[in-house]
């Protein structure tokens, strides 16, 4: 036992000694205080898919709330978006329109996101691109499927493949992105990129190109090949999936 934890005990003890001479009875923990300390212990013995989404989130808003029950408050948040997914990515705004979710429990929904995305870019941009595709595209789905506005991220790439810079061009409406094919072409080659992979998402959850994501595709490609610059690809992501140009020949 540490000297923190005999002091805590033994402050304890004196406590209760104290109480008891005083005549007032000790009085008991909350409930849900030992019912937290089983469930880090779960979590730490059997890891994240030990537990349901709404035990996972109790875990998270713990530390905003130490004195609360947080259960009722992770299963109203699970009936208002659905997954432990869609609560972590959804918007701060539509988050506080949940009863009794004020701004640190915000903050801590939104650290784990943070620190999720942190993890996921880190492994991609230590690697080259073309041998850690699918991590390509678990970030692009991670970090853009849940988007409310349709958004165009650019990934630019040096002669190994490897990236040297991750950039949201462009941000636009609930069903459209305005690209422009100059803009792109001008950073490639600010940057000295010999090649790019163009990732925008579908809000509405379905990844299929439409007619203009493949008119603008093509302008892109035939604007960045003459100058040495090559779309290694270009992916839509969405809730429902991922589409690859390239795989479905469109590149």
């Amino acid at each position: 036992m540490s000297s923190n934890q005999k002091l805590s005990s033994d402050d304890e003890n004196a406590a209760a000694a104290a109480a008891s001479e005083s005549g007032f009875q000790e009085v008991a923990k909350p409930h849900y205080l030992a019912h937290r300390e089983r469930l880090r212990k779960r979590f730490r013995e059997g890891g994240a898919q030990s537990l349901p989404d709404y035990e996972l989130l109790k875990l998270v808003l713990f530390r905003a709330m130490p004195r609360r029950d947080t259960k009722p408050l992770a299963k109203a948040i699970l009936a208002r978006f659905g997954t432990f997914a869609d609560a972590m990515n959804a918007p701060e705004d539509r988050l506080l329109e949940v009863p009794g979710l004020g701004d640190a429990a915000v903050t801590e929904i939104k650290l784990v996101r943070a620190a999720a995305m942190r993890l996921m870019r880190g492994e991609v941009l230590e690697r080259p691109v073309l041998s850690s595709w699918q991590g390509v595209l678990d970030y692009g789905r991670a970090a853009m499927s849940f988007e409310a506005k349709e958004q165009l991220r650019i990934l630019f790439l040096d002669k190994r493949n490897q990236i040297i810079a991750d950039e949201t061009q462009q941000e636009g409406t609930v069903d459209h992105t305005p690209v422009y094919v100059r803009e792109v072409v001008k950073r490639a080659l600010e940057l000295s990129a010999t090649a790019i992979v163009l990732v925008h998402n579908h809000p509405s959850g379905d990844p299929t190109p439409s007619r203009a994501d493949i008119e603008m595709t093509k302008q892109i490609v035939a604007a960045a090949k003459p100058l040495g610059v090559v779309i290694h690809d270009h992916i839509i992501v969405g809730k429902q999936g991922h589409a690859s140009f390239r795989g479905l020949g469109l590149i």
